[in-house]
């Protein structure tokens, strides 16, 4: 079984912000797979179902991101999972270009404070997390106002297709493991650079 969890934070106001790219991926896992998210369990907004062949837990915390680390422990704990090989996080990233994904089986939060919450949670860095690049602040803009932020129209359809890739890249870890969505994620959108 795993758990999927994207992070994010509730209510309307922060919906398609950069912050929220976890909860979009969630939301398009769901929506492809037929998995409806109907359960509030474990301070987080979940849905049960199968995503090639695999069991799986998709939630979406509703801590607010700086406390998501309560959320995932709880699931953690609750289907008692090996977080190492059958937890996957997906959260943003400003050290990423807009659009680029980089699949981690392990790594420091990196600044990033939902993340920082789940490590000092699980007390471990060694688990799948799914990096999505929205791109590094403008030097006059505060941290927080930039990540709670929404897109440009032209950022906006960047992002759209990097979620759509993130679900293939779940896809793929779930089928043919980590390795191979590494390999294959995390080397194409280096090529889309050049």
């Amino acid at each position: 079984m795993y758990i999927i969890v994207g992070l994010g934070n509730p209510k309307t106001e922060y919906r398609n912000t950069r912050h929220n790219v976890g909860f979009d991926v969630i939301d398009v896992l769901a929506d492809k797979n037929r998995i409806p998210m109907d359960m509030k369990k474990h301070r987080a907004v979940c849905g049960k179902g199968m995503i090639e062949g695999e069991k799986v837990v998709l939630a979406q915390p509703q801590t607010f991101m700086n406390l998501s680390g309560l959320s995932v422990v709880e699931l953690v704990h609750y289907y008692k999972i090996d977080p190492q090989n059958e937890l996957i996080i997906v959260y943003d990233d400003v050290d990423l270009p807009p659009g680029q994904i980089r699949i981690r089986t392990q790594g420091s939060a990196g600044g990033h404070n939902g993340m920082k919450s789940v490590i000092g949670g699980l007390n471990t860095q060694d688990f799948i997390r799914v990096r999505m690049g929205v791109g590094e602040k403008p030097k006059a803009y505060d941290l927080a106002d930039y990540v709670l932020g929404h897109f440009t129209k032209e950022e906006r359809e960047v992002m759209d297709d990097a979620i759509i890739r993130a679900t293939e890249a779940v896809h793929m870890i779930l089928k043919d493991g980590v390795q191979a969505a590494m390999n294959q994620y995390n080397r194409k959108t280096e090529q889309a650079e050049e």
